[in-house]
């Protein structure tokens, strides 16, 4: 099926160069200002937008990630207006992917049939459901894809042989690689491990391959981006909201320039390296 993301997984092809897929928590630190963030993202040289779901219990994401969540739902941030902030976007954007991020419990929660006809209505273009392996696809992966909606998977260093083609089976859009074991935002990989995984994954399959976790600079989003179809990076820009916040955790003035400032950043990084 043709859409956004494989449309601009094309075009990255075309330009033969790789992708910068950029994550922020919808509703951090409050619905506004994450509207003005995610607004601007393209044009400080996001390809690909990942928005993550504010969820109580967020067993794979990290201490920043955690904080960031646990904000938006202070805030009062709900997936219905998740959805509603997909759609603002969409009135002045039409052709920037946009993958929701998550947990399978709000998704349940909110319905399936019904989540995903407002998703699709909204806006989004794919699912990252954290906590649904493939043996849970008939919950939600096979629907989505029924749907129209590219259901991403994740793939870690110990995903072996035996059991990718599994992980794959459903995947579409593109396949995130999880460059190290353990929670969003702790440590680096190694570059040398990240390009002989890299090469193993597509020797499994023709979806791009996007590398996250543990990318937190311009040089590290540069060394990604010799070897992989797009770069992820997350908890630095969580981190950089963070910073710009004050006691209460509202808004510094500037705290959305200095999001999309890093984020120029980031970009500059990937663009600079041309594929290996």
């Amino acid at each position: 099926m043709t859409t956004r993301i494989a449309d601009r997984f094309a075009a990255l092809a075309k330009e033969g160069r790789a992708g910068l897929v950029t994550f922020v928590t919808a509703g951090d630190p409050d619905i506004e200002t994450s509207f003005q963030i995610v607004k601007g993202l393209p044009q400080a040289g996001a390809d690909v937008i990942e928005l993550g779901m504010p969820f109580t219990d967020p067993m794979a994401d990290g201490p920043a990630i955690q904080a960031a969540g646990l904000r938006a739902l202070a805030a009062g941030m709900t997936l219905r207006k998740t959805l509603d902030l997909v759609r603002r976007f969409r009135e002045a954007d039409s052709v920037t992917p946009i993958v929701l991020m998550g947990y399978f419990n709000p998704i349940y929660s909110y319905g399936v049939p019904a989540f995903l006809q407002d998703a699709l209505a909204a806006g989004a273009d794919g699912l990252i459901v954290v906590d649904l392996p493939p043996e849970e696809d008939p919950e939600l992966c096979l629907p989505a894809l029924a749907a129209g909606m590219n259901f991403i998977r994740l793939a870690t260093p110990t995903t072996d042989d035996k059991r990718l083609p599994a992980v794959l089976t459903n995947t579409s859009g593109f396949v995130y690689y999880v460059s190290i074991n353990g929670i969003t935002g702790a440590g680096s990989a190694d570059q040398a491990d990240v390009t002989e995984a890299v090469a193993r994954l597509r020797r499994h399959t023709s979806l791009p391959i996007a590398v996250g976790f543990g990318i937190k600079t311009a040089p590290q989003a540069a060394a990604v981006a010799r070897v992989a179809d797009a770069a992820v990076v997350g908890s630095a820009i969580i981190e950089r909201i963070a910073a710009n916040l004050d006691e209460a955790n509202g808004a510094r003035p500037g705290l959305v320039a200095a999001v999309h400032g890093l984020v120029a950043e980031l970009a500059a990084g990937v663009r600079g390296a041309r594929h290996a």
